[in-house]
C-alpha cells in the first residue's frame, strides 16, 4: 500500500551542466502532471511525462527541474546588415537634428537584432542526464510515498479490525435476534386472533416476516467483503480506487443489517461498524 503523498529530490553535475529535480506529489483522484523544466529542455517533456506516469498510478504530482550551465558552446552571430542600416538612420537623424555626437560601436551593438549568440546543446546528452535524475528523484519519493503508506494502512487496518470485531459479535446475536422477533410476532398474533389460531399458520406468517429481518446474508457477504480488502491492500500498486469501491458495498451490508436489526446491542455495534468504515474512507483518499 502506497501513499500518494511524498517527497523526491535528486542532482547530478559534471563539467558541462548541473540539474536538480524535486518531486512533490499530493492525493488526487487521477494522476495529475505538472512539469516545469527551463525552456531549452521543452523537446523533452513528452519522454519525462512517460517516465513518470510508468511510475506513478495516481496523485497530483508535481516536478520542478533546474538545469545551470556550467561550459558553453556558444556562437556570436553579428548581422552586418542591420548594423549598416542603424547606422544610417543613425546618421540621418543626427544630421536633421544637428547633433554633434559621434556615431560608435556602443550605440549600435545593443540595439535589437545586431548581435545574436547561438548555444549549441546536445538533446541527446540532455535527454540521457535528465532520465538518470529522474529515476533518482522518483526512487527517492516512491520510498517516501511507501514509508507514508505503511503508516496508513496501519490505521485502516486498525479500524478494519475493530468492524470485523463487530461483526463477530453481531455474528452472536444474530441467533437471539430471529427468537427475539419470532417470539414477538407470536405473541402479537396471538393477542390478535387468539387461542384458537393454528399453530402451523402461525408458524408460516412467522416464517414470512422473519425473511424480512435475517441478517445471514448480509453478515455472510461483510465477512467476505473484509477477507476481499485484506486481499486487494497485499497487492502491489493501485489499491485505491479497488478499496473505496469495497468500502461502498461494505457499508451497504453495514445499513442493511442496521434497517433490518431492532435489537440494541446490534444497532451500537452497527453505529461503530458505520463510524470505522467513515475512518477507513478518510485515509484511503491518500492510498495510491
Amino acid at each position: 500500500m502506497k501513499s500518494m503523498t511524498g517527497f523526491g529530490y535528486a542532482e547530478i553535475q559534471d563539467g558541462k551542466v548541473h540539474l536538480t529535480a524535486d518531486l512533490k506529489s499530493y492525493n488526487n483522484r487521477y494522476l495529475d502532471l505538472i512539469v516545469n523544466i527551463p525552456p531549452p529542455l521543452n523537446p523533452l517533456e513528452p519522454a519525462i511525462r512517460e517516465k513518470i506516469q510508468g511510475r506513478l498510478k495516481r496523485g497530483r504530482v508535481e516536478l520542478y527541474l533546474r538545469m545551470r550551465e556550467l561550459e558553453e558552446d556558444l556562437t556570436i552571430l553579428i548581422d552586418g546588415e542591420a548594423a549598416r542600416g542603424y547606422a544610417e538612420k543613425l546618421r540621418a537623424l543626427g544630421k536633421d537634428l544637428a547633433l554633434k555626437d559621434e556615431l560608435g560601436y556602443s550605440h549600435i551593438l545593443n540595439l535589437e537584432g545586431v548581435v545574436r549568440t547561438d548555444k549549441k546543446r546536445d538533446l541527446d546528452l540532455l535527454g540521457e542526464k535528465v532520465g538518470l535524475i529522474l529515476d533518482r528523484a522518483l526512487d527517492e519519493l516512491t520510498a517516501s510515498r511507501e514509508r507514508e503508506g505503511e503508516s496508513t494502512g496501519r490505521d485502516i487496518f486498525a479500524q478494519l479490525d475493530l468492524v470485523e470485531r463487530s461483526l463477530d459479535s453481531i455474528r452472536g446475536y444474530a441467533p437471539g435476534v430471529e427468537e427475539k422477533v419470532r417470539q414477538t410476532l407470536s405473541e402479537k398474533f396471538r393477542e390478535v386472533v387468539g387461542d384458537g389460531a393454528e399453530e402451523s399458520r402461525i408458524l408460516q406468517e412467522i416464517a414470512s416476516y422473519l425473511v424480512r429481518y435475517d441478517i445471514n446474508e448480509e453478515i455472510s457477504r461483510l465477512d467476505s467483503h473484509i477477507s476481499a480488502f485484506r486481499a486487494i491492500a497485499s497487492e502491489e500498486e493501485g489499491v485505491g480506487k479497488k478499496l473505496d469501491f469495497l468500502c461502498q458495498e461494505m457499508n451497504r451490508e453495514i445499513n442493511t443489517i442496521g434497517s433490518k436489526t431492532p435489537q440494541v446491542e446490534v444497532s451500537r455495534l452497527v453505529v461503530e461498524m458505520k463510524d470505522g468504515m467513515e475512518k477507513i474512507r478518510e485515509q484511503l483518499r491518500n492510498v495510491e
